[in-house]
């Protein structure tokens, strides 16, 4: 939100009030206070009628700091609270220097004085990383008389800002202005479905502005060398985060609000949906799956779209029962066939449901002021909202989805979430526009929660499409409604590295758009794009997403990828797991691997995919391409050509092609399974060895990162490592393998084993050693 009419009056009606200076300090061993008057103090009676803001500043987690503004302590609104960790390994300190104070967690540090303007520094070392300057503390009245607290904090030279949700606008927030509130706008506007208001600047912090409700930033777009974040309210707290590299932020921040769960394997294979409006049936659902099975597509997850319950009865729970006749039939027949199930729901319940009359008469759904059912005919007939502030309320719709766990169903789409009005009252009093972003939180908490205890760890999983700050928690979360349309299928890249830069580990979108049909062409590039994304659903609207519907082609198209993935899920699990463990996304922007490349800055199209595979997806009808390699010789994963960066290249890529490089000096953990993405990883495992070729690193050198393969549970089910040294090679693990295991020199010729019992053989990709079971090292010697 604007307050100003350029840089020097206020807009019409606005009056501002800005801390002017420090006039008093209360100082703790682990936290101060700090206490501003909006006009100098310049005798005793400046003190009256002057308003005082009160500024907190303590220390929840190493290199975190906090700050909560206050004016009217007594007008807080009673917004629902972000989930806060505590570290208690935090041990802030706090020392007085003359007229100033500081505050230090680990490497952050935090210094104000008592002497002169008012002004708070955010420092790393002998590097300020932000400031707080004359108007970033303090409040504003519009002319509606409306009260916001905001908060400004500078930006320096070519510093940029990422973030805030799965956003669809430019990648770089720089020049914008960014409300953070729940919509269901599509993937074309500047609404979003999942809004956090979380950003990551390229100079080393984050910011976390802790507020449930409504958070207009303007990300230079008012004063354009800062970001203000503003809220309708008496207090704004807001935290800091400092790390050595982006995803050390990230890895921070999400310590802070919730690191992701692990996804089971099995979700990681490729889902198939009965789309949203067509017509289906089970005869419908065989033959999807048939014709699945019958051209060599693997298939993991069947999705049963809204009209798996009756038409006017969302939500009810209840199968459509001319549609669906023996429902616990059905799933025990697709769980034969070695397929999981997911089914469709929302939170909100249609009049003619039979919940209605239940949930109503028991208090469950939200009110409005009058004590009336708060109800609305958009969408579903009559629907109204479940109140899920209230603990019974939870307690009830979780009662009516275990049934249909108990039948056989895997896994939910929690579907919608963002309208939630604001003319109503809640349970537990809580403030409705902090209600209206925060409903997605506990929705979706319900039901990863039931998950969780019906299913156990490790095997709760939703399909999400609306989330908050902490929503990282409850995964997979998916980019909900695009077009069918090369630009859609940018713009849904571009919200997704944006979500990924906001702590969200795991994401998804509708493979060839959801509104609209896609032509052969773009289907098939989306499935490459798709199906090298964390989670990879075919879904639409009105038309049916199997691949033979395109073309015989995109049959191929859709087996080649899913064969990819699921050879790839050693390496892909281990990625997972490091967004389980660390918080950083599975997709990843190109910042977060090369933060000290100035060119990775601003990339949208095209991501890494865990630290060692570079995708760039084809946007265009024709197969062109246009992408950039960061430094050191990248290998063609599909074609084994190799590429030296830094560089941009401009290509031409089938449909059974698209950029996808490997890392320099990489070593790519790969499965001997392709048919399906839950299997014992280490059993065949191939270690593909990149740029073994290259010269050994000079000794001393710091050794290389070991190559974990992970088991089901994100453990480390085996452990490799490569050591480059003289004129070989050595690959040992940590532990016996159970398994025989090969490694493979990509792009070498010629290589010998040193051990007599280690097979060699010469392939088209380079030289593969074989290792029985039992052998802790396969050690090669260069040609």
């Amino acid at each position: 939100m604007k307050f100003t009419d350029g840089f020097w009056q206020m807009r019409e009606g606005v009056r501002a009030h800005h801390a002017r200076e420090a006039r008093d300090v209360q100082v703790h061993d682990d936290r101060f206070t700090l206490y501003a008057p909006v006009r100098p103090i310049r005798h005793r009676g400046d003190t009256l009628n002057t308003p005082l803001v009160t500024v907190d500043c303590w220390s929840p987690a190493p290199d975190v700091i906090g700050v909560r503004t206050t004016h009217l302590a007594g007008s807080v609104r009673r917004a629902p609270v972000f989930d806060v960790r505590n570290d208690p390994g935090a041990a802030p300190r706090v020392r007085r220097d003359g007229s100033a104070v500081e505050l230090t967690s680990g490497a952050l540090s935090l210094r104000a004085s008592t002497d002169g303007p008012w002004r708070m520094e955010f420092r790393a070392g002998d590097t300020t990383l932000t400031s707080v300057d004359a108007r970033g503390t303090g409040f504003v009245e519009d002319a509606d008389g409306a009260h916001h607290m905001l908060g400004q904090l500078s930006l320096g030279v070519r510093e940029l800002v990422y973030g805030m949700g799965e956003r669809f606008t430019p990648f770089v927030r720089n020049g914008q202005t960014v409300d953070i509130w729940q919509a269901d706008g599509g993937t074309s506007s500047e609404q979003a479905y999942k809004n956090v208001p979380f950003y990551l600047t390229n100079r080393g912090y984050g910011v976390f502005v802790a507020h449930s409700g409504p958070v207009s930033f303007e990300v230079g777009s008012e004063s354009v060398g800062h970001v203000q974040f503003s809220v309708e309210d008496h207090a704004l707290t807001y935290y800091v985060v400092h790390g050595s590299s982006p995803k050390e932020i990230l890895s921070r921040y999400t310590a802070l609000t919730g690191r992701p769960a692990l996804p089971p394997q099995w979700s990681f294979g490729l889902w198939l949906s009965t789309s949203f409006t067509t017509s289906y049936d089970e005869d419908t659902v065989n033959r999807f799956i048939d014709g699945m099975v019958s051209r060599d597509v693997p298939l993991s997850v069947f999705h049963f779209d809204c009209f798996w319950m009756r038409e006017f009865h969302w939500c009810d729970f209840e199968w459509d029962p001319e549609v669906f006749p023996d429902p616990v039939g059905m799933l025990s027949r697709l769980k034969a066939r070695g397929l999981r199930t997911c089914v469709w729901i929302n939170p909100y319940i249609a009049q003619r449901s039979a919940l209605f009359e239940e949930g109503a008469r028991l208090g469950h759904l939200v009110r409005r002021p009058d004590g009336t059912v708060w109800q609305w005919d958009m969408w579903q007939a009559g629907m109204a909202l479940v109140d899920f502030t209230s603990p019974k309320a939870r307690a009830w719709y979780a009662d009516k989805l275990k049934p249909l766990l108990d039948m056989g169903v895997d896994c939910f789409k929690t579907d919608f979430g963002e309208r939630v009005p604001t003319d109503v009252v809640w349970s537990d009093g809580s403030d409705p526009h902090g209600m209206h972003n925060y409903y997605t939180q506990l929705y979706n908490a319900t039901v990863f929660d039931l998950l969780l205890r019906e299913r156990g760890e490790g095997e709760a999983v939703l399909f999400a499409r609306s989330a908050t700050a902490g929503g990282q928690s409850f995964p997979v979360h998916w980019g909900g409604d695009c077009a069918s349309t090369f630009e859609a299928m940018a713009e849904s890249l571009r919200g997704g590295l944006s979500l990924g830069l906001s702590g969200f580990g795991f994401w998804s979108h509708d493979i060839g758009g959801f509104e609209g049909t896609p032509d052969p062409a773009l289907f098939k590039r989306w499935l490459a794009f798709g199906l090298l994304s964390s989670h990879s659903r075919l879904h639409g609207s009105r038309s049916y997403r199997v691949p033979w519907d395109f073309d015989d082609e995109a049959t191929d198209v859709a087996r080649t990828f899913t064969r990819l993935k699921c050879e790839l899920m050693p390496y892909l699990f281990g990625a997972a797991v490091q967004a389980h463990q660390r918080g950083v996304p599975m997709m990843r922007a190109m910042l977060l691997e090369f933060p000290d490349d100035p060119t990775c800055h601003h990339l949208d199209t095209q991501y890494m995919l865990g630290e060692d595979l570079l995708v760039a997806p084809v946007l265009s009808p024709d197969g062109s391409v246009e992408y950039y390699v960061p430094e050191g010789v990248w290998t063609h994963l599909l074609t084994g050509e190799t590429v030296r960066g830094p560089a941009w290249r401009r290509e031409v890529h089938g449909f059974d092609s698209l950029p996808l490089l490997v890392r320099p000096r990489a070593v790519l953990p790969v499965g001997a399974v392709r048919d399906r993405p839950d299997y014992d990883y280490t059993d065949g495992l191939t270690l593909r060895v990149y740029g073994a070729g290259d010269p050994a690193p000079p000794p001393g050198s710091p050794a290389g990162s070991p190559t974990v393969v992970p088991a089901a549970d994100g453990s480390a089910a085996a452990v490799f490592r490569t050591v480059r040294s003289g004129d070989g090679i050595t690959v040992a693990a940590d532990t016996a393998p159970v398994h025989g295991w090969r490694v493979l020199l990509v792009g070498v010729r010629g290589a010998e084993a040193a051990d007599p019992s280690t097979e060699v053989a010469l392939t088209a990709e380079g030289t593969l050693a074989s290792a029985s079971a039992g052998t802790s090292f396969i050690r090669l010697h260069m040609p």
